[in-house]
């Protein structure tokens, strides 16, 4: 049997895969609300670095702008869940920005101005492509690229982890939602017949899975450790 967006039964499994992916995301959505809070209460960024909330705004505009109709059809649950990821990480981004000290500040401010640029780009550009079909796979390209990039950001953390054989920076519910989110839009995109969607989110379940196999065989090690970790972001 062939996969057919036609096909009905593919029909219901891709929408289900694509609401259970907007459903696990929100978990990722959530994770920095802690850090945010310790921000608020001590009414500085202290050692937090802005840069993790800056490139998810950029990955989720750019993810957004893919899943619109006016870019590939029927693709509304990558809309979706980007654009309530997108308002997410403009309100972490203003906290910080509001806490921050004046030269992390500006540096903020103008890393915010250079994506909102960037976009602008993007979709003034895409527009001029006349062809629809070859307009999908600009920007299915830049989002791929910019999803890959994203779900790879936690090798650092997983290198982190080998070498202090510890998973004190490597919360599991974050891995548990990153490797959820992954596998959802995997199959959502496998239903719907887009490799720009699949791809990247193959590459987001496997690095999923490595986390959590190292979070079950480190776990034990690491009782007793109770800080914070580095950098609190769901990519």
């Amino acid at each position: 049997m062939v996969f057919s967006p036609s096909n009905s039964v593919f029909l219901i499994c891709k929408d289900a895969a694509g609401i259970a992916g907007n459903i696990f995301a929100f978990g990722l959505f959530v994770s920095p609300i802690h850090t945010f809070r310790r921000i608020m209460r001590n009414r500085a960024t202290e050692e937090f670095s802005g840069l993790p909330y800056i490139y998810a705004l950029l990955n989720c505009l750019i993810s957004m702008w893919y899943g619109s109709p006016i870019i590939s059809p029927d693709n509304i649950m990558v809309m979706t869940v980007n654009s309530v990821g997108a308002v997410f990480q403009l309100v972490y981004i203003a906290l910080f920005i509001i806490y921050a000290e004046k030269t992390k500040k500006m540096k903020m401010l103008g890393l915010l101005a250079a994506v909102c640029g960037l976009i602008a780009i993007i979709v003034y550009g895409s527009l001029q492509i006349a062809d629809a079909a070859i307009r999908q796979i600009v920007v299915g390209v830049l989002s791929c690229a910019s999803l890959i990039s994203m779900f790879a950001s936690p090798l650092f953390i997983i290198n982190l982890v080998i070498r202090t054989k510890s998973v004190e920076f490597m919360p599991f519910y974050l891995s548990l939602s990153t490797f959820l989110m992954s596998t959802s839009f995997l199959l959502y995109g496998i239903f719907n017949c887009d490799l720009f969607v699949y791809v990247p989110n193959g590459v987001g379940t496997i690095l999923g899975i490595v986390q959590l196999a190292l979070y079950f065989h480190y776990k034990d090690s690491s009782k007793g450790n109770s800080r914070e970790p580095l950098i609190v972001s769901y990519a």
